[in-house]
């Protein structure tokens, strides 16, 4: 064997004794003897080789072998820099269709203007990565929050301390309050960091016994009905179900922190739930006259309400809503320009009046629908604001059987479909005041006395059915059930998120749109390329 491959040899042996001590003294423990008798060992068969090989080293870095070898010492230097900067100032760019490793815009909001430190915990195993990349991200965003990871495998005792016996399981603390979010859904974690930060929780109540969808049924609207029926709106569907349920939308409400709760009336008695909403959606069947008398008394008391009533039902709280100052027509909005799909009963918005609870919002519909009409003279201490509006196309039919508008009969659009009203008691000028300044006379009245009772906040729908199952995941009809009812509780900042999935997108367009698609793909595109082959052919002839 030559002299100065058994040099070599020698100068590899140091070197993998170098390697050998650095790796025992991360695996081995209470055992550092070990890796320093190697490390000495390394370090002097490494100088040895290196000694004996002197005379090769000397004319290796002579040649032009040193600048090559210069050359690949300096990228690899280069490489371990850019890697160390990455680490230490990481930068991302989520090129998924539908960012499904980003924060939405609401959540980095939301961790922006948090007052209260949050620490997370979050115990998980190893085939959670994309869980711990995420509260990475969450931590990134405010300096609030804090996290940190422990595997309940490998920290039983860790997991024992905090009352966890799961991995996936994250554990969230704040001035003394604790809250345990056990799914990786965006929206789930964010109302999670938001509501122990906050620490307040509030109920949703839910009036049942006269057919109103059910807040805790999963049913969706996989059937179809027609005229000998219930309806929603024109055409006909299926019947599989008996009736619809809202569970969709108590899920959502769940998850940002309030509880959902059923009040019957009927029953009589002391509803002794604290509602910070009272929800009204759908009742198929008249009230009660004892149940209108006390969601009258409810709403003179201050309290906030939700109204979703359908067209073609007599409730008999239409004297209740018009104290409000505003009149539910006894129709069914018809939109010809912009309605959803193909049914002209199912009106489609995508422009809206100015509002927190309208910010951002996306095209909604309303599968059967009445209008909303201010009442002739204003309610004194009460601001009713419309918010969503049909196109000047629509227009709120009164005879079925016979469809088509009917001038002097038939309310021509754009008409309103959901109001907000904001009600003062005590505050503002009398119905008789106003009435005589639309005269134009004046008359002397004491002046308003001073409020005497706390605001309230009232919404109402012209329809029930698109926060159902069926509808309340399409397209902006979730958010926009969700930020009305933030806005009623003045928990606006609270945030309602459909789970990111890799499902295949599905375009939901209205009329006019799949029009304006079909004129431009197959008229105005191959006009205009027959056009310009024309003029292509002409010139060349």
């Amino acid at each position: 064997m030559d002299q100065s491959f058994r040099n070599l040899l020698i100068l590899i042996s140091g070197v993998s004794l170098l390697v050998l001590s650095v790796v025992t003294d991360a695996i081995l423990v209470d055992t550092a003897i070990i890796g320093q008798v190697l490390l000495i060992c390394g370090l002097l068969t490494t100088l040895s080789g290196a000694y004996l090989l002197r005379a090769e080293l000397n004319a290796f870095f002579k040649r032009q072998r040193a600048e090559a070898f210069a050359w690949s010492i300096g990228m690899i230097g280069i490489v371990v820099a850019v890697c160390y900067l990455s680490i230490q100032h990481p930068f991302r760019i989520d090129m998924t269709e539908g960012d499904l490793y980003s924060l939405s815009s609401e959540t980095v909001d939301m961790l922006e203007s948090l007052e209260n430190p949050v620490h997370i915990t979050f115990f998980h195993d190893p085939m959670m990565r994309d869980t711990v990349d995420f509260y990475h991200l969450i931590a990134s965003k405010s300096d609030k929050v804090t996290v940190e990871f422990f595997d309940p495998m490998l920290n039983p005792s860790a997991a024992r301390l905090k009352g966890v016996e799961f991995a996936g399981t994250t554990l969230m603390e704040s001035k003394g309050r604790s809250l345990q979010v056990n799914t990786p859904h965006e929206s789930d974690i964010a109302n999670g960091i938001l509501k122990v930060a906050q620490g307040i929780q509030q109920t949703v109540c839910f009036l049942e016994g006269h057919g109103e969808p059910d807040p805790f049924s999963l049913e969706q609207h996989d059937h179809t009905e027609g005229d000998s029926g219930h309806e929603h709106g024109l055409g006909s569907e299926y019947v599989l179900h008996e009736r619809h349920g809202m569970a969709k939308l108590r899920n959502s409400l769940e998850s940002m922190n309030y509880v959902v709760t059923k009040i019957n009336l009927a029953k009589g008695g002391v509803v002794e739930t604290d509602c910070a909403v009272f929800v009204v959606a759908g009742p198929q069947t008249p009230l009660m006259q004892s149940e209108i008398d006390w969601i009258s008394q409810h709403i003179e008391s201050g309290h906030n309400m939700l109204f979703m009533l359908d067209p073609n039902v007599k409730t008999g709280l239409e004297p209740i809503i018009e104290k409000l100052g505003v009149v539910l027509e006894d129709n069914l909005v018809l939109d010809p320009e912009s309605h959803f799909w193909a049914d002209v009963s199912s009106p489609a918005v995508t422009k809206y009046n100015r509002h927190s609870i309208t910010d951002g919002l996306t095209l909604t519909f309303f599968p059967g629908v009445r209008s909303l009409s201010p009442t002739d003279v204003r309610v004194s201490n009460t601001n009713v604001r419309p918010l969503i509006n049909t196109s000047l196309k629509s227009y709120g039919e009164t005879d079925i059987a016979q469809l088509g508008f009917n001038d002097g009969v038939d309310d021509k659009g754009p008409l309103t479909l959901m109001v907000i009203v904001q009600r003062n008691p005590g505050y503002g000028k009398s119905a008789a005041a106003i009435a005589a300044e639309l005269r134009g006379e004046t008359i002397d009245e004491p002046p308003a006395p001073e409020v005497t009772g706390p605001p309230s906040r009232i919404a109402i729908f012209g329809d029930s059915d698109f926060a159902t199952n069926s509808f309340f995941h399409i397209m902006g009809n979730g958010k926009l059930l969700l930020s009305t009812i933030n806005y009623l509780t003045k928990q606006e900042n609270l945030i309602g998120l459909e789970p990111k999935s890799l499902d295949i997108p599905r375009v939901n367009l209205t009329n006019t749109q799949m029009k304006g698609t079909l004129f431009l793909s197959i008229i105005l595109i191959p006009a205009l390329m027959a056009i310009i082959g024309i003029a292509v052919w002409w010139r060349r002839r």
